[in-house]
């Protein structure tokens, strides 16, 4: 097993290797053929393709030498108005070398920049255009300043379909000779949820292991209950067996390792696949939500998991007495 990180070795290397994505990936690809690119912002959830295509773009556009033309700032670097002022505005100003006349920047999560860094780029942009062009890469676009988004070309990115994430994921585990299971696939996607970066790591961290990758060992390295151990408890609960329902909870903390608000969520999943009436199921909802809320205020994990699991008991009760 290679030791190198299997979501950069997997990386596309050219807009046609893109999974999904067709759309923006045909938009980019006239770009590429116009030998021309307008200011962008990629905006989308995470492990959706959003750098993945950006510096597809570039390597398309400038072939090998790619990375003498384009220069990339993401969450680790610095980003107030300074580095705009000098780094920015240094690399902006230069024009490029060869057939394409203009240089990439990749701001990459430009969403966390400050205003004044916002509002010194944008002026950068306007007075630059002609040498440098720039690619801002978001997780939410509505962060950045209204100004900004006028000057760009806008591309909204999506989570996988569930056809492609397999697919993907059975080619990286056929070229590592990975024997990837039907169930493991199913924990991935319900752990990953349509993003592919933290899919393929998540593959990687299981395939470690040197064991099957099935849905016991995908939950076991994730650190998220299996969600038939939660079904169970709850159903304990609504039958009325507090004890063993909370010998269940212990017995799932202690064995995944997960933290009450991760439980809490897993929770408030499986209780809309449980068989009880509908106006049971938002009764329930609501109690999780409260729950949720008291956690994340600082209230002690057990005892407020222990009164969820009495509020369970109680709504199995009244569904006792309706019936």
């Amino acid at each position: 097993m290679s030791f190198e990180m299997w979501a950069e070795k997997y990386r596309p290397k050219a807009l046609d290797d893109m999974v999904d994505q067709k759309e923006i990936v045909e938009r980019l690809k006239s770009f590429v053929k116009s030998r021309n690119v307008p200011h962008c912002i990629f905006a989308g959830p995470p492990g959706t393709g959003k750098t993945t295509a950006a510096l597809c773009l570039a390597r398309d556009l400038y072939g090998e030498v790619y990375r003498e033309h384009i220069m990339e700032l993401n969450a680790s670097d610095e980003r107030g108005i300074n580095v705009v002022r000098e780094t920015v505005k240094t690399f902006a100003r230069v024009r490029s070398i060869g057939e394409i006349p203009f240089k990439i920047m990749i701001l990459d999560e430009s969403d966390n920049m400050t205003t004044d860094a916002q509002q010194a780029l944008r002026r950068t942009m306007e007075r630059y255009t002609e040498t440098c062009r720039f690619i801002l890469i978001a997780n939410y676009s509505g962060k950045i300043i209204e100004p900004i988004q006028s000057r760009c070309a806008p591309f909204r990115f999506t989570f996988l379909p569930r056809e492609e994430h397999d697919e993907y994921l059975k080619h990286i585990a056929e070229h590592e000779h990975i024997k990837l299971l039907e169930d493991g696939l199913d924990a991935i996607f319900e752990v990953c949820g349509g993003d592919l970066r933290k899919a393929i790591n998540t593959l990687q961290a299981a395939a470690s292991l040197n064991k099957p990758v099935d849905a016991k060992v995908v939950y076991s390295i994730a650190g998220r209950a299996h969600p038939a151990d939660v079904q169970k408890m709850i159903e304990m609960a609504v039958k009325g067996n507090f004890l063993e329902a909370r010998k269940q909870l212990r017995g799932m903390i202690q064995k995944y390792g997960v933290a009450g608000s991760d439980i809490i969520r897993q929770i408030h999943l499986e209780i809309f696949k449980v068989e009880i009436p509908e106006p049971l199921k938002i009764k329930l909802a609501d109690v999780v939500g409260e729950i949720d809320y008291r956690l994340v205020e600082g209230a002690d994990e057990e005892v407020q998991l222990s009164a969820l699991l009495a509020r369970l008991v109680e709504a199995g009760y009244e569904l006792k007495k309706a019936s």
